[in-house]
C-alpha cells in the first residue's frame, strides 16, 4: 500500500507551484514570483517552504549561502492525493454530479475530452443502475 502524502494548504500549493514550474528555486525566486498575486512577506514564504519541507513535499540543498528547494512530491501525484481525499469525503452517489460540475467550470482540451469520453465508455459497460450510497447511518440522505 502506498504511503499516503499529507495535505497542504492553499498558501503552500501556490509555493509548489512555482517550485514545479522552476523544478528548483531559491526563496528568493518563489518572492519574486508571486509577489504580485499574493502580497506576502518574505517571512511567510520561508516559513511556508520549511512547512513543505516538514511535510515531505521539498527537500533543500545549500548552495553557497542560499538554500535550493526541489519537490520531491510531484505535481501529479499531489493532485491525485487531492482528489482521493475529496472524493473519500462525500457520497458515492454524488461523485457524478460532483464530476459533471467540475467538468462544467473548466475549460477542457479536446485530448482531455477525448480521453474523458473513452474513460466512460469503458466504464459505462459495468455501470450499475443506481450507485450505492457508501455513508453511515445519518451522515447521508440518499
Amino acid at each position: 500500500m502506498t504511503k499516503k502524502i499529507e495535505l497542504i494548504t492553499d498558501a503552500e500549493w501556490e509555493i509548489m507551484r512555482v517550485v514545479w514550474t522552476k523544478n528548483e528555486t531559491t526563496s528568493t525566486e518563489v518572492i519574486e514570483i508571486l509577489e504580485e498575486k499574493m502580497a506576502w512577506k518574505p517571512s511567510t514564504v520561508k516559513t511556508l517552504l520549511t512547512r513543505l519541507v516538514t511535510k515531505g513535499y521539498l527537500e533543500t540543498r545549500k548552495e553557497g549561502k542560499q538554500f535550493i528547494y526541489y519537490a520531491v512530491v510531484s505535481e501529479q501525484k499531489a493532485i491525485k492525493s487531492a482528489g482521493n481525499e475529496l472524493l473519500d469525503k462525500i457520497c458515492d452517489r454524488k461523485v457524478g454530479g460532483m464530476l459533471v460540475e467540475m467538468i462544467e467550470r473548466k475549460p477542457l482540451s479536446l485530448s482531455d475530452i477525448e480521453a474523458l469520453e473513452a474513460l466512460l465508455k469503458e466504464k459505462k459497460q459495468t455501470a450499475p443502475e443506481i450507485v450505492p450510497c457508501n455513508c453511515i447511518p445519518g451522515q447521508c440522505r440518499c
